[in-house]
């Protein structure tokens, strides 16, 4: 399923480790979002809970694992998709900043939070987001497998 590319020529071109390391990536992404189900998901201004938080968890957790198969398989359409998802997580962590008060936060997390440690926080999962988005940028010749589906 995961195999090395195959050149017209037949050589076999193994699996750069940029695509290994965001395969990881974006595995260990998967993994994160689904152990957040039943927790309260905060998208797009809003502290989503129980069933709809439920809801956004598992559709997000699907979209990752698309991503990640995607990038296993060195899809093309992946890499615009990878560009896409990580400038809507931007989007939607700006929009939070904006819209979810510390308070709102404490309410959930039953304890004391800081405003400027939450905005703090935020802002360096943008940079990471953003950094991350230049390396896959920068990845485009990698994602040569011009398939439009992964299975």
């Amino acid at each position: 399923m995961f195999e090395d590319h195959q050149e017209s020529d037949g050589t076999i071109q193994p699996r750069p480790l940029s695509m290994v390391l965001l395969g990881g990536l974006y595995l260990f992404f998967f993994l994160l979002t689904i152990s957040t189900y039943g927790s309260p998901f905060p998208f797009m201004g809003v502290l989503y809970q129980g069933r709809a938080a439920e809801a956004l968890v598992f559709i997000d957790s699907l979209i990752t694992l698309y991503l990640f198969l995607g990038l296993m398989k060195r899809q093309r359409m992946t890499w615009y998709l990878l560009l896409a998802y990580n400038l809507f997580e931007v989007i939607n962590t700006l929009v939070n900043i904006l819209f979810i008060s510390s308070k709102d936060v404490e309410l959930i997390a039953g304890e004391p939070i800081a405003p400027d440690v939450l905005i703090i926080n935020n802002t360096f999962v943008i940079v990471a987001i953003l950094v991350l988005s230049f390396f896959i940028y920068r990845q485009r010749d990698h994602f040569n497998n011009r398939s439009r589906y992964i299975f």
